[in-house]
């Protein structure tokens, strides 16, 4: 990739095996980097492996990620694991009615399945702070609209396909809003800018509007 990056593809099509590889790569990566080494940014099916060409190159990067993919994964340490609150009031969730209509579901029962998912955090991209958690329960997914609506607010909670976010900033989407959360993702401290690590467990825990309100006092 350009001069200073090489990107490694696990698969064509997002799936637990590809992003399984894409993290035991990052995680052996991280315990053995090479001279030169810059940072690794993971996705879905590849991981961009990002270096200072002042000091090494393509060729000799290769090199070595070739023999971190030839040695025994690394057993994975369990996932740290997030809590993330969330509102779901009609104001706040201006897409829970007809997310429950598309479904066949009561607003109750759309509610109920989005809490008893278990997401985990697949990788950071499109916006600051934009985590996309895998993980939407069957029942509750629906393609995107076919048309963004502009001015969402900042800590909606979304849904599209399989994938769950919490958005950082007042900008359009075509998800599905159903409801907002008052927790920060963009944590503002340099060393750890944001909430969650890739591969991070999170599960939402519902509030009460007044507890909401209180949550941002």
């Amino acid at each position: 990739m350009a001069d200073s990056a090489v990107l490694v593809e696990f698969g064509s099509a997002v799936g637990k095996a590809a992003h399984s590889a894409v993290l035991h790569l990052d995680q052996a990566l991280a315990a053995s980097p090479f001279e030169g080494f810059r940072e690794a940014v993971p996705a879905f099916v590849n991981l961009l492996v990002a270096f200072d060409p002042l000091i090494t190159d393509h060729r000799a990067v290769e090199a070595h990620l070739r023999l971190l993919l030839s040695t025994p994964a690394l057993a994975r340490p369990a996932p740290a694991r997030r809590e993330v609150l969330v509102c779901y009031d009609p104001d706040l969730a201006p897409d829970l009615a007809e997310v429950a209509t598309r479904t066949g579901l009561s607003t109750d029962a759309v509610i109920a399945a989005h809490l008893a998912g278990v997401y985990e955090v697949a990788m950071y991209g499109f916006a600051p702070g934009y985590a996309y958690l895998s993980g939407v329960p069957d029942p509750i997914r629906l393609d995107r609209k076919p048309q963004a609506v502009r001015d969402r607010a900042a800590g909606s909670v979304i849904i599209a396909g399989p994938q769950c976010l919490v958005t950082t900033l007042v900008m359009p989407t075509g998800w599905w809003v159903i409801g907002r959360s008052p927790t920060r993702v963009l944590t503002g401290e340099p060393a750890r800018p944001f909430l969650f690590d890739v591969g991070d467990a999170v599960t939402f825990r519902r509030l009460s509007r007044a507890d909401y309100d209180r949550a941002l006092a």
